[in-house]
């Protein structure tokens, strides 16, 4: 017979603690039920593990207060660690306290190990009970204080690194341009801008950050203040070289990035390029044929003593250059088969007569067909000749 629930199907006001109590034995849960009830906390009874779980499902609890030995193992307690190791993968699961009438030392080990906070022996002494539950109730809500104030910072750096993303700076007459980053997790360590280089002139940048989460973010944020902050006096190698020398000199020895940059001249079409130790971007001219550009310098931030050199293409119509980051190729690495370049270049080709927010759209529609969720930033630059 399943206890009653002495409570209804809401959230209690706050300040009031909701327990779920489980046991099987009617007398136990009646006697904690009123212990519970004196020292003014909300209690739920379920006399099973099947029905523990159901109540979960059902609602939220703060605290789970449960019993190891259960009709069918009544010795052992091997039910109980079973239904722990439920508990354990279940997402936001309150604490678990345990009970046993059986109880030592190595069967409370083997419950903790599987996620119990805490344990208590039958017959319990009522103060120490309430004890332990008002310390597991604090320290519960210290960790959720904590848990809400790291996802707002999260959320605060997500919001700020989305406006740090540009969008299209100007028209030109001889492209079209876009692109886009999407984070792996909730910030970024790909980084992708367009600089306004003068009246007929479009500075673009693709970058990888070595790293994740938010220490990659700020040093994204923090290579994206670079370029800005240098565009409007240098250019080329003599921009980049200030910049290595910057990211090095504010970065610690492991930290780099790999980075393509290019500035592109409106009037005579030509695009003039460094790589540094990116993968090499992929340009399809108009007639299907594919060119890469390889590196033509060390990442950035690693060596302080570091060199590079220009490349230069023509730009005509119709052919489509893509920059983009290792997360785009090697998404679904994981599983043993990634994107890779051949399935990239195809679906370049077959949309390079679309605009760079089509071809965008079908590549990253792609690789989630192909790998699901991505687990790396994917970032790509698309250029395409227009006229």
């Amino acid at each position: 017979m399943t206890a009653v629930s002495i409570t209804p199907n809401l959230r209690p006001r706050d300040g009031v603690l909701r327990i779920l109590v489980s046991d099987d034995q009617p007398d136990i849960l009646e006697a904690l039920r009123l212990l519970l009830k004196g020292a003014g906390y909300l209690a739920e009874t379920v006399d099973s593990p099947q029905a523990l779980l159901r109540a979960l499902d059902a609602r939220a609890f703060d605290l789970i207060l449960m019993d190891l030995n259960y009709a069918r193992d009544t010795t052992s307690g091997q039910e109980g660690l079973d239904l722990l190791d439920k508990l354990r993968v279940r997402p936001d699961c309150a604490p678990v306290v345990v009970m046993t009438a059986w109880g030592n030392v190595e069967l409370a080990v083997d419950a903790m190990h599987r996620g119990a906070t805490d344990f208590v022996q039958k017959p319990w002494d009522n103060l120490r009970l309430l004890g332990t539950i008002e310390k597991q109730a604090r320290e519960a809500a210290a960790r959720r204080s904590a848990e809400r104030q790291a996802r707002s910072e999260i959320e605060i750096a997500r919001h700020v690194q989305e406006k740090l993303f540009p969008q299209p700076v100007k028209q030109l007459r001889s492209i079209e341009y876009a692109a886009r980053c999407v984070p792996a997790r909730d910030v970024s360590g790909d980084y992708y801008d367009f600089l306004d280089l003068g009246p007929d002139a479009l500075g673009f940048v693709l970058a990888d950050v070595s790293g994740k989460g938010m220490a990659a973010a700020l040093l994204m944020a923090s290579l994206q203040a670079a370029f800005r902050s240098q565009t409007e006096v240098l250019r080329g190698c003599e921009l980049l070289r200030s910049i290595n020398r910057q990211f090095h000199s504010s970065t610690p020895p492991e930290q780099y990035a790999t980075l393509f940059y290019a500035d592109y001249d409106n009037r005579s079409r030509m695009l003039r390029y460094v790589n540094c130790g990116h993968p090499s971007p992929l340009l399809v001219r108009a007639d299907g044929a594919v060119e890469r550009l390889p590196s033509t310098a060390p990442v950035v931030g690693l060596l302080g003593v570091w060199d590079c050199e220009e490349a230069a293409l023509h730009i005509g119509p119709g052919d489509t250059l893509v920059a983009f980051s290792d997360g785009v190729t090697e998404a679904g690495i994981e599983n043993e088969e990634e994107f890779g370049e051949e399935r990239l270049i195809a679906a370049i080709i077959n949309a390079r007569s679309s605009s760079p927010e089509e071809i965008i759209d079908d590549v990253m529609a792609r690789i989630c067909a192909h790998a699901g969720a991505a687990a790396d930033d994917c970032t790509m630059l698309v250029i395409r000749g227009a006229g």
